[in-house]
Formats: structure tokens, C-alpha cells, sequence
């Protein structure tokens, strides 16, 4: 009896303890109070955030960590006079919660807003929005990283004369089997897919794509999200509001589906931002700046991939660029740009539906959110 009662307290402290991650805010420090990245403690059993540290960085918009939690890597955007933005290394303490400054690198272009990281934690790779290119560079055994070894210059523009005067790459997704890298590149409505190879010295991807998908005119494709498990990619328009769905084959996009993110009736300024398929992959949420501020909530069909809108709920802040779901998919936390607010949802199971909890976090600026386990 009292084997099982232990058993039981056991189970139900490492229950607990997985419940508990680290939540990381990026956030632009340009004009603004924020003093760089937050960590947070976030507790996915009541989804209640506690703040744990602050470090000082210049605009780190965009945020990647390694696999295992060790290492964290920021995109510090910024683009003054034509100079290449940087990318700075972290090294976390999962026991204090502190990040401790590795050093940082030249990102090769102006502007770079997007970063991801290989499963092997041999690379890291950045989109330069302002610059129009995409580098890689490498990471040490230590989580520092190393000068660029590549960078590949997209040349060319769009419609919007405004907007698409030249390539602006806004992001840089590794395929789930890590042998590929897309590109979305706002400024040429294009999609890119280059062969990955984390092995190489110097030169990990190919040198001019292997496959490309030209979106509508005007759309400006910005971020993309997998389906887990399935060959589905949901991808998200920018300027055009659109979420397109296409199948994934051996590194080539087909089209299969575009659904709007918007209301028909939609009258404002687009501006749409960030995109996440839900950990079960029954559900996909899609975030509209611009006039909307909302979360459009879409459900999945999880034998043909194609969706369906199931509604819009309002961000309850302003500009909401990017958003996230807990590990658990029990919550949605978006982070509003222009109102300094963190809005933490909960998530219907079974409908896929928002609510609010009435939990906010006041953070400065806050434009990217990462969480890992504790």
C-alpha cells in the first residue's frame, strides 16, 4: 500500500514538473522600454506566467532556441545606413532561469527578422528581410556561433512598388526531415526550397533552389507552419491575407487550397503575420495585424489537410505579430506589438475556439515568443 502511495506522489510530482517551461519574449528595443529578451516561467496547468530574467540585446525580434534548451539564439534587427544586422548567442540555465551572452555575428544583411536552428545544432540560419537574403552561419560545441559561411542574395521585386521594390526574405523553415530549407520572401511572392546539408563545412545548402511556388501577385508570403506528421504546409500571406495550403513531396510545394484569414466582409488595412498548426494538428490559428487584431481559428480536415474557418477572435491588443501554443496545446499566448501586451487563451479541445482568461503580461514591444520545458 504504501509502494503505490509513493508511486502515486511520484507520478504526480513529475506530472507537475511537466507542466512547468520556460517562456522567452523577444521584443524590439528601438524607441521603446523594453530591455531586450524575457524570461518567463509559464505553467501550463493554470497558465499562469511568473517573470524570471531580463537581458539586455538591441531588437531581438526573432528568437530560436536549440534542441535542448541550452542555447538561444536572437535575430537583432536592425538595418542603419545599409549595415548588415547581427545575430546574438545565448547560453541558459535552465536551473536560474538566467541567459548569459555568448557572443554574436553579422547576419549578412540589413533588417534579418527570422532565425531557425537544425536538430543537430550544427547551423543556424537567418532571413534578412532588409538585406533580401538568407545566410548561414555556423554553431560551435560551445552554442557561440562562427562569422557567416554563406549567404544566398534573392534579386528581383514584386507588384507593390511600395512594398515589393526588392526581396525582403521574412523567413527560413527547416522541412520536418531536415533536408530541406524554405524561403519566404515577401518581396518576390515566392517560396524557395533549398537542399540541406547539415554535414557540409562550409556551404550547407544549395546554391540556387531546388524548387520554387510563385504565390499570387502581391500576397507577400511571410511565415510557414508543417502539419506534424502529415506532408501539409499551410503558408501566410501578408499583404494578401490569404492562408494558402499546399502538399509537400521530396522538396516541391503543390497548391491544393488559398482560404481567406479575414472576414468576407473585411473592409480594413491587411497585415497579417504569424501562422501555427496546433500540436494535434486538428486545428490552425492564423494572427491579422493591420485593421483586424484578431486570431482567425481554422479547423483541419486530418485526412486531406484542407481548412475550413471556424471564426475570429479579437487579440484584445494591438498588432499582433506573432503568436504561439503551448507544448501542452492547451493555450494560445499572442504577443500585441503596438499595445505592449501579452494575452494569454485557452484553447477548446474539442471546437478549437479561444477564450480569455483575463491574463495579460506587460511587455514592451513584444514581437516573438519561444517556450521550451524546464
Amino acid at each position: 500500500m504504501r509502494l503505490i502511495l509513493l508511486l502515486s506522489i511520484t507520478l504526480c510530482s513529475l506530472s507537475g514538473f511537466a507542466q512547468k517551461f520556460h517562456l522567452f519574449v523577444g521584443t524590439y528595443t528601438e524607441g521603446t522600454a523594453s530591455k531586450g529578451i524575457y524570461v518567463y516561467q509559464f505553467d501550463a496547468a493554470t497558465g499562469d506566467a511568473t517573470l524570471v530574467s531580463t537581458t539586455a540585446t538591441v531588437n531581438p525580434s526573432y528568437l530560436a532556441l536549440a534542441p535542448g534548451g541550452k542555447f538561444l539564439y536572437a535575430a537583432n534587427e536592425t538595418d542603419e545606413k545599409g549595415q548588415p544586422g547581427e545575430v546574438s548567442a545565448f547560453a541558459f540555465d535552465k536551473v536560474t532561469g538566467q541567459l548569459r551572452f555568448l557572443n554574436k555575428q553579422s547576419s549578412g544583411g540589413g533588417g534579418p527578422c527570422y532565425i531557425s536552428v537544425d536538430a543537430g545544432r550544427k547551423w543556424a540560419m537567418v532571413a534578412n528581410y532588409g538585406g533580401g537574403s538568407l545566410a548561414a552561419l555556423p554553431i560551435h560545441a560551445d552554442g557561440t556561433l562562427g562569422s557567416l559561411t554563406q549567404q544566398i542574395q534573392h534579386t528581383g521585386s514584386g507588384p507593390n512598388k511600395d512594398r515589393q521594390e526588392k526581396p525582403h526574405v521574412h523567413s527560413v523553415t527547416f522541412s520536418p526531415d531536415q533536408r530541406y530549407l524554405i524561403s519566404a520572401d515577401l518581396g518576390l511572392d515566392d517560396l524557395s526550397v533549398y537542399r540541406f546539408n547539415a554535414a557540409a563545412a562550409t556551404q550547407p545548402l544549395s546554391t540556387s533552389p531546388v524548387s520554387s511556388v510563385h504565390t499570387g501577385p502581391g500576397d507577400g508570403p511571410r511565415h510557414i507552419s508543417f502539419y506534424p506528421g502529415k506532408p501539409y504546409v499551410y503558408g501566410m500571406m501578408e499583404m494578401g491575407g490569404a492562408v494558402d495550403f499546399f502538399h509537400w513531396t521530396n522538396g516541391k510545394l503543390v497548391a491544393i487550397q488559398r482560404i481567406s484569414s479575414l472576414p468576407e466582409d473585411f473592409k480594413g488595412d491587411i497585415g497579417s503575420a504569424d501562422i501555427h498548426v496546433a500540436p494535434k494538428g486538428k486545428f490552425l490559428y492564423a494572427s491579422n495585424r493591420g485593421d483586424a487584431n484578431s486570431i482567425a481559428i481554422f479547423s483541419v480536415d486530418t485526412v486531406t489537410g484542407k481548412l475550413t474557418i471556424k471564426g475570429f477572435e479579437s487579440t484584445q491588443g494591438k498588432t499582433p505579430r506573432n503568436f504561439m501554443i503551448d507544448p501542452t496545446g492547451h493555450w494560445l499566448l499572442v504577443a500585441n506589438q503596438r499595445s505592449d501586451n501579452i494575452v494569454i487563451f485557452s484553447i477548446d479541445a474539442k471546437t478549437g475556439l479561444l477564450k480569455a482568461t483575463g491574463k495579460q503580461l506587460n511587455v514592451p514591444a513584444p514581437v516573438c515568443l519561444k517556450m521550451s520545458p524546464r
